[in-house]
């Protein structure tokens, strides 16, 4: 991909991947939503805790009491319209807001699937998608064309390459290949699995499960990009991606990375999978083979190719922002979200909080299930800006109970990868005092170990 070929920009392609890639990603972005709300998760996660953890900037983003319900709804019905290019610009943008919207409610549920969500859909905003066997194409013949610009289909291959090697990187450290950590925790424990179940036990196995991990996030994009290796690239992400889904419950994302993989494929298939589509939904596909291109030309082509600039600087350069704090980012968790370090460790500890009133010397200790749901409180215990903005939660409540001179301890410990618990926050500081930034929170005790790599 020579993204910075002017005349690469120029160039065009078949549509056909990008619109069965729109309809792929419409369904399956409608189907998560109902799952998530048929297992009653909107009113688990969202509606019954009475605190939630915001992300620092967007403390403005809160659940909307039983309105959210209608912000998943107009979710799944956004992803409908984009998969079926039905108003597709103001559907993918809905589609975006919405999602994201639902991703910063609760820090607590933060899973990088739901990143990269946002991430495409944000993404989404600036391709043609609905150029070619859509609605809208169907209802505007200036807008319908066979052919887009070749970069709006590489830019979803960058992104998905991008996942995959920054993942494959974050596996490159002692951990994970020295110490097979924390695959030697979680694997052993699926000994009830059919068939894998007793191998799950066997040490080189975990081994083996751990090395071909990392191996296959740095070389599947460069196999998936390969004409003469693609099938069989794809074949290892269905298999890589299934066993992920027995062995992990991650829900819908193993799907949606086997489905997104297809847009390696040459046009031929999806010209395919888009001619059967339209004859199982009575749709002429040779409606839209028109030999129309894409309006290269027109006003609005220079900034969009200006923002994906930025948009793919920023995911180059923005994973690294943890290189910019001192101490192990797997103990202080600073830089470690947004960051494509997917599943590298498993994290136990408690916090316990002291409130003191700094005149008097009174103290009393706080029972966290008061507050917090048991998976918040899991949470909250091993993270440091959980604990900081909780201690602040529990500021401004016993302050409105009447309670002066607050001062906030806690005394907390931690276990990283099967190693025994270790002091986590300095129990001497007054987390009142603490306010969230960006900058490094020295209240972080060190952690006594050494994990080398990236």
């Amino acid at each position: 991909m020579k993204l910075f070929d002017t005349k690469y920009f120029l160039e065009t392609t078949k549509a056909a991947p990008l619109a069965a890639f729109r309809i792929f990603f419409g369904i399956m972005m409608f189907l998560s939503i109902v799952r998530f709300w048929s297992y009653g998760w909107i009113e688990k996660l969202y509606l019954q805790p009475k605190f939630f953890f915001s992300y620092y900037g967007f403390e403005f983003v809160k659940p909307l009491g039983p309105y959210t319900y209608l912000l998943f709804l107009v979710c799944a019905l956004s992803a409908l319209a984009v998969a079926l290019g039905y108003k597709y610009r103001l559907a993918i943008v809905i589609f975006f807001l919405s999602f994201t919207y639902i991703e910063l409610m609760d820090k607590t549920t933060y899973l990088n699937h739901y990143y990269f969500i946002s991430l495409l859909s944000f993404l989404m905003i600036f391709l043609p998608a609905n150029a070619y066997f859509s609605f809208d194409a169907k209802k505007s013949p200036a807008l319908a064309s066979e052919y887009v610009p070749r970069w709006s289909i590489d830019s979803i291959k960058l992104l998905l390459a991008i996942v995959y090697i920054y993942a494959g990187l974050a596996k490159l450290n002692s951990d994970w290949l020295v110490e097979a950590m924390p695959l030697k925790i979680w694997l052993p424990s699926k000994y009830d699995l059919p068939l894998l179940g007793d191998l799950l036990q066997e040490t080189w196995v975990i081994y083996l499960f751990s090395w071909s991990g990392a191996i296959y996030d740095l070389s599947i994009p460069f196999l998936l990009l390969y004409k003469r290796t693609r099938v069989i690239a794809f074949l290892l992400v269905i298999v890589f991606h299934v066993l992920t889904r027995v062995l992990f419950p991650i829900g819908m994302f193993p799907y949606i990375m086997i489905v997104s993989a297809t847009i390696f494929f040459d046009a031929k298939l999806h010209d395919r999978i888009l001619a059967w589509i339209g004859k199982v939904f009575r749709v002429n596909k040779a409606y839209f083979d028109n030999d129309n291109i894409w309006k290269l030309t027109s006003t609005g082509h220079p900034w969009r190719v200006s923002v994906l600039l930025l948009f793919f600087a920023v995911q180059l350069i923005f994973p690294f922002r943890y290189l910019a704090y001192p101490g192990e980012v797997f103990w202080t968790e600073q830089g470690y979200r947004f960051s494509w370090r997917v599943m590298l460790m498993e994290k136990a500890g408690y916090a316990n909080f002291r409130i003191q009133d700094s005149e008097t010397d009174e103290q009393f200790y706080v029972d966290n299930t008061d507050f917090l749901t048991a998976f918040q409180e899991k949470q909250m215990s091993t993270q440091p800006d959980f604990i900081l903005q909780y201690a602040h939660f529990l500021k401004d409540h016993f302050d409105s109970q009447g309670h002066q001179n607050i001062e906030i301890y806690v005394e907390s410990y931690v276990a990283l990868n099967g190693r025994r618990s270790q002091p986590y926050i300095d129990p001497k500081t007054n987390l009142v005092a603490e306010r969230e930034s960006f900058r490094h929170k020295h209240w972080i005790l060190p952690f006594k170990d050494e994990i080398k790599g990236l």
